[in-house]
């Protein structure tokens, strides 16, 4: 499993309804694309769930290498590029997946990054990563990853309603939810 985001972020002023069209009427285009586990539309709105920011961050989880090269190789990424400039594609190894008990479709999205300081196991920081994702009965999805070149771990969560106030990271409003393969990515420790 891969994690792949990248973030756009936007003027203050600008209309985030384009967003949210752009996302209407687009969305379905990865819904059956081979390879991803699972797209989420992101947004952050500037004044809204604490947001200081207007910005764009889809978040993916991939299943295979080959569907993030075809994705980012391809006309999605390419028309992307063309509207809003090469955004930088952060990209993490998939250390774990759980899926939670909510079976609907995710309306907000938590995210978290931790950089490792020097003499910490990282075997011993993913597994705590993973021990620590959370059980709520709003939880979608959850996943840890780690970027070996920063040392940094990142907790993401997908919830079918509200994010709970004592889970911790950036706040989003998932706006799409793409996920062809997610059944495929498999679920607990990817090691």
């Amino acid at each position: 499993m891969h994690a792949m985001q990248y973030e756009i972020t936007l003027p203050a002023d600008y209309d985030m309804g384009i967003i949210r069209r752009r996302i209407a009427t687009k969305g379905h285009l990865l819904d059956h694309h081979h390879g991803l586990g699972l797209k989420a539309y992101l947004v952050r709105e500037r004044g809204l769930d604490g947001s200081p920011v207007n910005q764009y961050a889809p978040f993916y989880l991939w299943r295979t290498a080959e569907g993030m090269n075809s994705f980012l190789w391809g006309p999605g990424f390419r028309t992307l590029s063309a509207d809003f400039g090469r955004p930088a594609v952060r990209h993490w190894l998939g250390a774990g997946l759980h899926r939670g008990p909510a079976a609907g479709t995710p309306v907000a999205a938590t995210r978290a990054t931790a950089r490792l300081p020097e003499g910490v196991d990282p075997a011993e920081a993913v597994e705590r990563a993973l021990a620590e994702l959370p059980d709520h009965p709003d939880l979608h999805t959850a996943a840890v990853a780690v970027d070996p070149a920063a040392w940094e771990v990142l907790r993401i969560a997908l919830w079918c309603g509200a994010a709970p106030d004592d889970v911790p990271g950036t706040r989003y409003r998932v706006h799409h939810l793409s996920s062809p393969e997610l059944d495929r990515l498999p679920v607990g420790r990817h090691w």
